[in-house]
């Protein structure tokens, strides 16, 4: 009895995954997954982070992001080794996941078929993520650092993309049509190589990829992303930070920002030594910070409101 109903489970198990197969996670799943983010969502529950924490997640260095998120346990939120577009700009939005595996025929068809008849899908599996991009979007993709033969986006889907988000994507793998895509201008990507060829059917029939999951967790090098975090890319190198802990990442930030202004601007002026400012800071450099924050308000590159939360909590 005991050996049915053991098959009888992992039976069950498998059909669920498999109807999960090339599908969006459903809102419960996603509500359940990100139960540690109590802000606004999306319909579908995608967690929605602030436009205006997004707009300063823009300052924010990716030391001062993994430092925070290092001390709270997330110890795997930094993902390296990128080709860009536009280098010397900052990408900063909201995840939109897909996976993709390896073509495989019978799966493919599969997904394929449920995709066009039961869940009224269009297109061919490349495009239908894009149907869930809103404004300040990020797609992240984990396309398995395919190369050649790999790629899914180009100029076409390039334009797509940005007119939907405003943004740029995160490909782990190949793109092709690059000087296409360097043209929408904004465009902001970070992707693994460049390749002239397409994912689609080669002359043989052979799938090259197939789409698995949409807005599922995935994986980018050694990151797990779930949809609805929030994305910093800059410098080469992108962070995947959890909704619960973006406030605390930009907050964080913007102390040592302004932290370090003070620092700079007393140690020109001579008031302080090196020694003083690279050290615990004493009382009287905390006062001293602190009136420096209120004869400032209006001149630093802070919110007024952030500075005035911030000092509410000093007693100097």
């Amino acid at each position: 009895m005991k050996r049915k109903t053991g098959i009888l489970l992992t039976f069950l198990a498998v059909l669920l995954a498999m109807r999960a197969v090339g599908q969006q996670i459903s809102k419960a799943d996603l509500l359940l997954l990100t139960s540690e983010w109590k802000g606004e969502r999306f319909e579908d529950g995608r967690p929605k982070v602030p436009d205006q924490l997004l707009d300063r997640l823009k300052r924010v260095t990716h030391e001062e992001a993994w430092a925070v998120m290092k001390g709270k346990n997330y110890r795997y939120q930094y993902a390296e080794g990128w080709m860009c577009i536009n280098p010397d700009s900052v990408l900063v939005g909201r995840a939109v996941t897909a996976t993709f595996f390896p073509g495989r025929p019978d799966i493919h068809r599969i997904i394929d078929k449920k995709g066009h008849e039961q869940d009224g899908r269009i297109k061919s599996q490349n495009a239908w993520p894009l149907e869930l991009l809103v404004k300040r979007d990020v797609y992240v993709v984990d396309q398995f650092g395919m190369h050649e033969d790999g790629p899914t986006i180009g100029d076409n889907l390039g334009n797509s993309i940005y007119a939907k988000t405003g943004n740029g994507i995160v490909y782990d793998g190949a793109i092709r049509d690059i000087a296409g895509l360097k043209e929408i201008g904004s465009f902001t990507s970070f992707f693994r190589s460049y390749h002239p060829s397409h994912h689609l059917n080669n002359p043989e029939g052979v799938l090259n990829t197939t789409l698995v999951g949409i807005n599922q967790p995935t994986r980018i090098g050694k990151v797990t992303v779930m949809p609805g975090d929030a994305v910093l890319g800059r410098d080469g190198a992108v962070s995947f930070i959890p909704p619960h802990l973006l406030e605390l990442v930009v907050t964080t930030s913007e102390i040592v920002r302004l932290r370090d202004m003070f620092g700079h601007e007393r140690l020109k002026q001579q008031k302080y030594t090196a020694g003083e400012i690279d050290n615990r800071w004493s009382d009287a450099i905390e006062k001293d910070f602190s009136q420096w924050l209120n004869q400032h308000l209006d001149a630093l590159p802070v919110p007024k409101e952030a500075i005035k939360k911030y000092l509410e909590t000093r007693t100097w």
